[in-house]
């Protein structure tokens, strides 16, 4: 069974029972997986993508200052390296594919300059997964980085080039104002 991003087979097993795991460690485990979103059989990654938008939203709804953005997506990553990091633990090797806060961690960078309504929404959330999928050079050269480093940003990465993306279509006319 192929669960990992670099084509080795690997048991859904954990690598350490329940019991062995901290209070906090479980939490960890938990946020990564999204709440559990991430534990769907197919796609996790779009799935748990989903929860981006949704995270957009209640930040917007403080603040849609592209400050207020951006340091909600630094938070995020840093708050993402622990919590990747046990998910990392917990399945055994480097980007378990049920990990998927790193994906949600990413929308605030998409959405730093443009609000949310369902037509951004869509197309941030189309270029987001483009992006995270294809990996195209630089995102590819982050995947490549240690740990959790590798897992978070990435993903950090392919939102911040959706954002720029998104960007020039919320702020194009003609064909693309439709997204006002």
């Amino acid at each position: 069974m192929n669960d990992n991003n670099s084509g080795e087979s690997v048991s859904h097993r954990p690598q350490s029972t329940r019991k062995d795991k901290s209070f906090l460690e479980q939490v960890l485990f938990l946020l990564s997986i999204g709440l559990g979103v991430g534990a769907v059989p197919i796609a996790p990654g779009t799935v748990g993508s989903l929860l981006g938008p949704f995270l957009v939203w209640g930040l917007q709804s403080i603040s849609e200052s592209p400050l207020f953005m951006i340091g909600a997506g630094v938070v995020m990553i840093l708050i993402g390296l622990p919590i990747c990091a046990a998910g990392i633990r917990h399945y055994g090797f480097k980007d378990p594919k049920h990990v998927v806060f790193d994906e949600i961690a990413a929308f605030p960078f998409v959405f730093a300059f443009v609000p949310l309504n369902w037509k951004t929404a869509v197309l941030g959330f189309v270029m987001f997964r483009a992006f995270d999928i294809v990996k195209p050079w630089p995102i590819g050269v982050f995947e490549r980085l240690p740990g959790e480093w590798g897992v978070m940003l990435d993903d950090i990465v392919a939102g911040i080039i959706a954002g720029i993306l998104l960007t020039l279509c919320w702020n194009a006319s003609g064909p693309l104002a439709f997204l006002h």
